[in-house]
């Protein structure tokens, strides 16, 4: 049987009535494109009927993920224009190997008869030795043994010192009393006898300075035997780790639709990073354009879901769509995709000039604006419009650097533009001081059962996927939320935010994450679903004007 024929699935609705799409999917900002949505649900369908797979998301079962999985489909068109999808998921599905249907991975890593698995045991085999190394009874035994003579040694030396410290006290205070009783041959033979008993000291401890280094040394020289054994080990695991990972880099080799192929170390060369992250290459869409080039099949759109718990530290929600992710996806999508027709990438290119900025308050030292949703607030790479471009065309005279806060691309509401240098630093000192004070209002996609309360959740940037953040305890930096509700209608809540520290996504990922208010803000398509906008907005703010340092207080009301 062609294996094509397992893995290209027929849609079981019908298509019929549903437009193909024009050109293909952008993968890092979509909207899933009708026939991803059916594909998709027909997918999902699926992973609850299949008990295999079903079992690996059962929190119940004994084999369950310690997390979900990304899930994609791929609309595909072949040579006699009949229109079907594959399916792929990210990485291995627990202990399942090549299930069927599903796209092949690019590179099999998992095959046992694999030169992998062969060279893995290799590694391991040198793994074992070392921690048998590092474990050896002998080993551990001179450790403590240096550990006891180097302790034992310094009380010692340190003791003799202050002994011989004190003798040599004891002996000038002898020649100034004798200096005057004893006659001069007398005295002389009383200095000469001071000066043996210094000697004496002073040979004394040579004698056990030299003892002590002799013992460190020979536990040393035994110490090195093992140690040297140990660092030849490690040496060697570090050498064929590297041969290994980049001849594993080699194997996964890369289509586009001109037939071109490319490996991951001829992909990653031109990037900053350089060298692919691990496990790059085994994400769902790379697999199915590549099953889809090696076929002969055109790629129509493309989408990826999210099915199962989220990992701890990220906000993934179950059968929600998301974009590719940048750090392992994207070099690689950007040679598989060249020669391709795709959807324009709105975030660069927005199809529609971004509302009004409008002045909510001016005078000769500030200017408090109501920036618009996807406005940004500084330039970007790729985009000039933003806050700072439009008042500097507003008050060309304006001087300094304007902007004294921030607020995310997606976020409307109150911003502080300062006019000249003077404002400018009152008023970061003030941020900086946490003396401003600000309210946020958002619509959060379900009904809260509670009243209020604070998040504390650390933020970071994920490395392998910006602009996304991540909750880590370990390296996040620390960022408070105080929230409260103010009510709930149709299964959505609208609370007010109040920020106490001003991290990256600080109030999405807050509103997003299991552990804060579990339930994404509506409109953010990074931690939620995608709307006509984010429903964030920063409707108040309040702070000490720059010259007459009274406190002044400004309000816009939201407009969802």
């Amino acid at each position: 049987m062609n294996p094509l024929n397992k893995v290209l699935r027929s849609f079981k609705a019908d298509i019929s009535s549903i437009e193909l799409p024009k050109r293909f999917t952008f993968p890092f900002f979509y909207e899933p494109h009708p026939l991803c949505v059916v594909a998709s649900l027909e997918l999902q369908q699926e992973l609850i009927e299949n008990k295999d797979i079903q079992s690996l998301f059962d929190t119940s079962s004994k084999i369950c993920l310690p997390y979900g999985k990304m899930f994609g489909v791929l609309i595909v068109q072949k040579k006699d224009n009949s229109i079907g999808y594959l399916t792929a998921y990210s990485g291995k599905l627990g202990h399942l190997e090549n299930i069927e249907n599903f796209v092949p991975p690019v590179f099999d890593l998992w095959n046992k008869d694999g030169f992998f698995k062969a060279e893995e045991s290799v590694l391991n085999q040198i793994n074992k030795e070392i921690e048998e190394l590092e474990s050896n009874p002998e080993f551990l035994l001179l450790h403590e043994k240096l550990s006891s003579a180097i302790a034992t040694s310094e009380v010692l030396i340190k003791e003799k010192k202050e002994q011989l410290k004190t003798q040599k006290a004891t002996r000038k205070k002898q020649r100034e009393t004798n200096n005057f009783s004893l006659d001069s041959e007398s005295y002389k033979m009383f200095q000469e006898d001071l000066i043996k008993q210094s000697l004496r000291d002073k040979h004394e401890l040579k004698i056990l300075i030299n003892q002590w280094t002799d013992t460190i040394a020979s536990i040393n020289n035994s110490l090195d035997t093992l140690t040297n054994r140990l660092k030849e080990k490690k040496a060697l695991r570090k050498e064929k780790s590297n041969l290994l990972q980049t001849k594993l880099f080699q194997q996964y080799q890369f289509l586009n639709i001109r037939g071109e192929q490319k490996d991951l170390i001829e992909i990653f060369e031109n990037t900053t990073e350089k060298n692919p992250p691990a496990a790059t290459g085994d994400c769902a869409a790379p697999k199915l354009l590549q099953y889809a080039f090696l076929h002969q099949l055109k790629p129509l759109a493309m989408a990826e879901f999210w099915w199962g718990n989220a990992p701890k530290s990220e906000i993934r929600k179950h059968k929600n769509f998301y974009p590719a992710c940048r750090g392992k996806c994207e070099p690689i999508l950007g040679h598989m995709l060249e020669g391709m027709d795709i959807d324009e990438n709105l975030l660069i290119n927005p199809q529609e000039i971004i509302g009004e900025l409008k002045i909510v308050y001016d005078d000769e030292d500030i200017v408090i604006v109501n920036k618009p949703s996807e406005l940004l607030s500084v330039p970007g790479i790729n985009i000039q419009d933003s806050v700072y471009t439009r008042i500097k065309a507003l008050y060309p005279n304006a001087t300094g650097p304007l902007i004294v806060h921030r607020l995310d691309m997606a976020t409307s509401g109150l911003l502080i533009v300062a006019k000249n240098k003077e404002s400018h630093k009152s008023l970061q000192k003030q941020f900086l001081k946490k003396i401003v004070k600000k309210r946020y209002i958002a619509l959060l996609d379900k009904e809260l059962t509670t009243k209020n309360g604070v998040i504390n959740l650390p933020l970071r940037v994920d490395l392998e996927d910006r602009p996304r953040q991540l909750v880590c305890f370990e390296y996040g930096k620390n960022a408070e939320t105080h929230w409260e509700l103010i009510e709930s209608i149709n299964n959505k809540s609208k609370v007010y935010f109040y920020p106490i520290t001003g991290r990256t996504h600080q109030l999405r990922v807050h509103a997003s994450h299991i552990s804060g208010l579990n339930s994404p803000i509506v409109g953010d398509d990074l931690y939620g679903k995608k709307d006509n906008r984010l429903h964030l907005h920063a409707e108040s703010i309040g702070f000490h004007h720059p010259r007459s340092y009274e406190w002044v207080q400004f309000n816009v009301k939201e407009d969802f």
